[in-house]
């Protein structure tokens, strides 16, 4: 099962890319404000659809869960924007990489600390190395975008 679970997780990043390319790409033709806003209000239409119709009931809701929680929304905005923004002028590999970099290092933090409630994971050679290979990786693809002309 988990084999399986971190596959989807695999295609859902897969996928992900692709839409920040596709949305690079409308948001350099129609602006940055109206691709976001499209992406958020086909969104939340699914999202209606699916908590309306197939959804099962929970014992909290958005109105009483505890309001930190709640800000999680906001961060998809931002991360929104500036990738649609990013994309036509950076390239999808630098802007993906680059993304993947600060969520490395943030769950890093995150599980070093416990914060957000999650359980301690201590921070270790490996996952330090880990962040290194990935900033390094981030810099040789920017060198290339950079000596391609981009």
């Amino acid at each position: 099962m988990l084999i399986l679970m971190l596959i989807v997780v695999v295609i859902s990043g897969a996928v992900l890319c692709a839409q920040s390319a596709i949305n690079g790409r409308l948001g350099a033709n129609v602006g940055v404000l109206e691709s976001a806003w499209l992406t958020f209000t086909l969104g939340a239409l699914l999202s209606f659809l699916w908590a309306f119709f197939v959804e099962p009931s929970h014992a909290l809701t958005l109105f009483n869960v505890p309001r930190w929680q709640v800000t999680g929304a906001f961060f998809g905005v931002v991360y929104m924007l500036v990738i649609v923004f990013a994309v036509p002028r950076v390239g999808t590999a630098v802007a993906t990489v680059a993304v993947i970099s600060g969520q490395l290092l943030m769950s890093l933090l995150i599980d070093n600390f416990g914060w957000l409630d999650n359980p301690v994971l201590p921070l270790g050679a490996a996952r330090l190395a880990a962040m290194a290979l990935l900033a390094l990786a981030l810099f040789l693809i920017y060198r290339s975008n950079a000596r391609q002309g981009r």
